[in-house]
């Protein structure tokens, strides 16, 4: 039996969620993209730092092992890691606009198994709890299945270096 637990991730966990990022990215997004997509989605995708130093990064651990991560931000970044262009770390207002659901990733070994769900519920009771009435999230090919499942609506379809993705967005207040 499954018993999913979760907690706030720290700085130390840095290594071992990174190892799950890539992964994820490697062996999730390979039946929606091209293998040249899905290398260019290192480029953008990946751990953003500033989540965890914030308090608003979720490790979501199966026993001992990593099954998931991710989390919200107050913060304008849409999506990204450390390394990606165009981070704006300007705090967003909850009286007009979204919290970004950023960063999810789920191990391959874990997939189908509760922890996205488990994700997305911790970030919308996160937010919800700090005055935001919408959240929203870019979402590759891979996570737009789960993220209808969950509520959220398509806005626009975008690109980012020849990657599909899709803006998303739930009203949650």
């Amino acid at each position: 039996m499954i018993m999913l637990t979760h907690r706030l991730a720290t700085l130390t966990d840095e290594p071992a969620l990174s190892a799950v990022m890539t992964l994820a990215i490697d062996r999730l997004q390979s039946t929606y993209l091209t293998p040249d997509q899905v290398k260019a989605s290192h480029a953008f995708m990946g751990l953003d730092s500033r989540l965890i130093v914030d308090g608003t990064y979720f490790l979501i651990q199966d026993g001992d092992a990593i099954a998931g991560c991710g989390g919200w931000s107050r913060r304008a970044t849409a999506y990204g890691g450390n390394h990606s262009a165009g981070r704006d770390d300007r705090l967003i207002d909850p009286a007009s606009e979204p919290a970004r659901v950023r960063a999810m990733y789920t191990h391959p070994d874990h997939v189908r198994k509760g922890v996205g769900t488990l994700i997305l519920s911790l970030c919308e009771a996160a937010a919800k709890a700090e005055g935001f009435a919408a959240l929203e999230l870019s979402g590759t090919m891979a996570g737009v299945p789960l993220y209808r499942s969950f509520g959220f609506d398509g806005v626009r379809e975008f690109e980012d270096q020849g990657v599909p993705m899709l803006l998303m967005r739930k009203i949650i207040g």
